[in-house]
């Protein structure tokens, strides 16, 4: 089995709204379809998604058959609309941090992991044996292929996350 985690494109950023309700940005759609036709996804899968407006529309432009949507592969929460200067340190923050909110209105991180990864676990013991397209979010990818492989988050590889971009994970 094989996890093919694709982040997201490029959203339509909506100041007055959270991320969480953000569309994806049309003009980013070259950059999906892209990523469709690169031959990086399998054949064969089956697809799911985060419940987000932008993963959703990711996943209705990469994949030709259905999609299934899980609640649980939802970004970390971060239900704040402020304008965030440092966000790469807050986010930074959240994963020094796990246990604590990073910044009022965002859930901590270990609580982001924790509910990304029993949703995949549970993915996985449902299809045994089939590779899995998951299309979702860079903060959620990235505890959630720590705590698949037992490797300390790679926030060098969240910072260079394109929108869209995919991680593939053999899950040991």
């Amino acid at each position: 089995m094989t996890l093919h985690l694709v982040r997201h494109g490029r959203p339509l950023v909506d100041h007055g709204r959270p991320a969480a309700e953000w569309e994806l940005d049309p003009a980013g759609f070259d950059d999906v379809w892209a990523l469709r036709e690169s031959g990086r996804l399998p054949d064969r899968a089956a697809w799911f998604t985060s419940p987000e407006p932008k993963a959703v529309q990711t996943a209705q432009l990469l994949a030709e058959g259905e999609v299934g949507i899980v609640d649980g592969l939802r970004e970390h929460v971060r239900e704040s609309t402020d304008w965030i200067d440092d966000f790469a340190g807050t986010v930074q923050r959240a994963f020094d941090q796990p246990a604590a909110a990073a910044y009022d209105g965002w859930e901590p991180l270990e609580a982001c992991r924790d509910r990304v990864a029993t949703a995949v676990r549970g993915l996985m013991a449902d299809h045994p044996g089939t590779d899995l397209v998951l299309v979702g979010h860079g903060t959620a990818w990235t505890v959630l292929v720590a705590e698949l492989t037992g490797a300390a988050p790679d926030l060098d590889r969240w910072r260079a996350l394109a929108m869209p971009d995919l991680i593939v994970v053999e899950p040991a």
